[in-house]
């Protein structure tokens, strides 16, 4: 997480050097994320996890981008049971932009990819488990300037396909909302 903190303070220095058009090509996001799991079996509460997410956005042309989609969310005690979780997401996807307002652009966007969760009881590892994830969504920009925007929302209903219970792949229903900074080069 240090590397990737570093990487986005090293960029965003080198970014007027970096930046010669008009329409920025890549953007780089980074923001706080807040994931609200809900489990399939009957009986097993809601639980919140907390992290971040990054992601890499590659302008194919005003309107549509190609999004790398990564975050990182966590929970030290999941419903008062000890359990320490955490949950990766590693998504990708199209995204399309509304840009005809000045200051402020709307986007779309359907990622699809893998979930890692991860769980651990009292420092020892309890299992990790990989599975399919999609998040279908949109968001709000705020334009500060060329280099720089505030991603004011950003809200995905977030599926994931993890076992439960029974060892079947269940879906889970989840919710996702983030904000940040996104830098345009």
């Amino acid at each position: 997480m240090r590397i990737a903190v570093s990487l986005l303070g090293f960029l965003a220095l080198g970014a007027g050097s970096i930046y010669a058009q008009e329409t920025p090509k890549v953007d780089v996001f980074a923001g706080y994320s807040y994931v609200r799991e809900n489990p399939s079996t009957f009986g097993v509460d809601s639980f919140s996890l907390n992290g971040g997410s990054a992601s890499l956005t590659y302008h194919v042309k005003d309107w549509v981008s190609a999004v790398a989609d990564f975050g990182g969310y966590h929970n030290g005690n999941i419903l008062g049971s000890g359990l320490d979780g955490t949950l990766s997401t590693y998504l990708f996807g199209p995204r399309v932009s509304y840009r005809s307002y000045r200051r402020v652009t709307p986007f779309g966007e359907a990622l699809f990819g893998v979930a890692h969760a991860g769980a651990s009881i009292a420092g020892g590892p309890a299992g990790s488990r990989n599975a399919f994830a999609m998040a279908l969504g949109g968001g709000l920009d705020y334009h500060l300037n060329n280099r720089l925007s505030l991603r004011a929302v950003q809200v995905d209903y977030l599926l994931t396909r993890f076992p439960e219970g029974t060892g079947n792949n269940q879906t889970q229903n989840n919710l996702r909302a983030s904000t940040g900074i996104v830098f345009h080069f």
